[in-house]
């Protein structure tokens, strides 16, 4: 990678990170359902109008309901358990247990489209998964109920992801990036529309939340999709992925800079054995993250 594209790397992990800190911020005030179909419809009109102007506008009316099972799967369903769980946790924990997404992918991966599972990648998740024991067993965390919820849905979140990857490359094989995005966003947007009818926020909306929602939909979704592609073009799949590394550490520096959060030992130990059991599988190079 040249200067322009490891910046633009950085720039990317930096904002997806920055997407933790956004739902932490808003998600108590407006909660999951709010909050979520701001975010994707508000970044789905984005993406729309950049489509737009670079006269790359998809066509959606052939696989409008692969379309709407793509949102439901990897924008909808993730999106709210994550916005559930930062009620309850904090932006660094977050960040971390959705860093577990490639292994979910791969165990996914094996199951539906028949791909094996190697012995390093069975290793690979087992270390994983032991990386996030380990994240919980020395957490500061008071382990209440709720937390215990919270927890189980960014895991529950992270699988979804596995769950829309694989979706994904089943069914959408060809389909330029871009249209994947406007139709993942839009359509989970549109499906939730019902839900947010009756689930009006009834706390006072701050100005820090609504830049909050802002930050969330337009930076860290809308610009974090198209540095995306930028660097898929630029540099290949293999090498953007990396970001995957990236995330969790730009999602624990937020935290502990804009919101005071504490980081034990035991959170950068089990950051690091998830890390190293993502790089253990050696399937990460298959992965797109989605934030």
């Amino acid at each position: 990678m040249n200067p322009k594209e490891l910046g633009a790397l950085l720039l990317l992990g930096a904002l997806w990170g920055a997407s933790f800190l956004f739902i932490r911020v808003a998600a108590p005030v407006l909660g999951p359902i709010w909050l979520i179909d701001l975010r994707v419809l508000i970044a789905g009109i984005v993406l729309l109008i950049y489509a737009l102007i670079v006269r790359k506008l998809p066509h959606f009316k052939s696989q409008w309901k692969s379309y709407l099972m793509l949102g439901l799967l990897n924008a909808l369903i993730p999106f709210v358990l994550i916005a559930y769980s930062a009620i309850h946790l904090n932006a660094s924990l977050t960040a971390i247990l959705n860093a577990t997404t490639p292994l979910f992918t791969a165990i996914v991966a094996r199951f539906w489209l028949g791909e094996l599972l190697s012995v390093r990648k069975v290793i690979g998740i087992l270390v994983g998964l032991t990386g996030v024991c380990i994240l919980m067993g020395w957490s500061s965390v008071p382990f209440t109920v709720e937390v215990w919820l919270s927890i189980g849905a960014s895991l529950m979140a992270a699988l979804f992801y596995g769950i829309g990857g694989v979706y994904t490359k089943r069914t959408f094989t060809g389909t330029p990036p871009l249209a994947l995005s406007i139709g993942q966003q839009l359509s989970a947007g549109l499906i939730l529309i019902p839900f947010s009818v009756v689930s009006v926020p009834t706390a006072p909306i701050s100005l820090t939340v609504i830049l909050a929602v802002l930050g969330l939909a337009v930076l860290s979704t809308s610009i974090g999709y198209l540095l995306y592609f930028y660097l898929v073009e630029r540099v290949g799949p293999t090498k953007t992925v990396s970001v995957t590394f990236l995330v969790p550490l730009f999602g624990i520096l937020w935290g502990v800079l804009l919101l005071n959060e504490q980081i034990t030992v035991g959170t950068i130990i089990g950051l690091l054995v998830i890390l190293a059991g993502i790089i253990l599988m050696n399937g990460i190079q298959k992965q797109k993250k989605i934030i």
